[in-house]
């Protein structure tokens, strides 16, 4: 059932946002050049898939996880990006052909080995990965692997339709909080 929602919401979140899409499109070109951010994270049963978001730092800044990043590579347009969580707009793509869901534990890249294991003993990659979920509404980011798998694992066994729209309405609304940036 939630996979035919996930469909459905992020179908029409697609198509309502468009507008706003081109708009951040032509921003981002005018801001870095190259308005999208593309990275392989791990999916469902560890596989990988390209993420794509809105590009919010400078293009030559490293692959690294965003708590790991130094906070001066935030474009001006990035900041507000990441504010309004419009950054995550083009992830409607990743959960309309199935790599994500709207709702679930946020990807992580390959290189956080710690997080993974974790995850892994905790069967927290049986699940897609999603936009949202308990975590991030709860300001828990993955600074903290192993607090963050077990907020994962608890979401997962709380996830109803209840809890998934809740999660979406709570997301919509501005409440919570995207992975912290080093401050400079």
């Amino acid at each position: 059932m939630i996979r035919i929602l996930d469909i459905i919401l992020s179908l029409i979140g697609l198509v309502i946002g468009l507008p706003v899409v081109l708009i951040l499109m032509l921003l981002g070109y005018l801001d870095t050049g190259s308005p999208f951010f593309r990275q392989t994270r791990v999916g469902r049963y560890q596989k990988p898939f390209t993420l794509i978001k809105f590009r919010t730092m400078k293009p030559d800044t490293p692959s690294v996880a965003s708590h790991l990043a130094d906070s001066s590579t935030i474009t001006p347009l990035g900041h507000f990006m990441r504010k309004s969580k419009l950054d995550e707009l083009p992830q409607l793509w990743n959960v309309l052909i199935g790599d994500m869901s709207l709702v679930g534990p946020r990807p992580c890249l390959f290189n956080q080995q710690e997080l993974i294991q974790t995850r892994t003993a905790l069967r927290i990659y049986e699940a897609r990965p999603g936009i949202t979920g308990l975590a991030q509404l709860s300001g828990i980011d993955m600074s903290t692997p192993a607090l963050l798998a077990e907020t994962d694992r608890r979401m997962l066994d709380e996830l109803n339709l209840f809890t998934y729209f809740w999660f979406l309405v709570l997301t919509l609304s501005g409440k919570g909080f995207g992975d912290r940036i080093r401050e400079r």
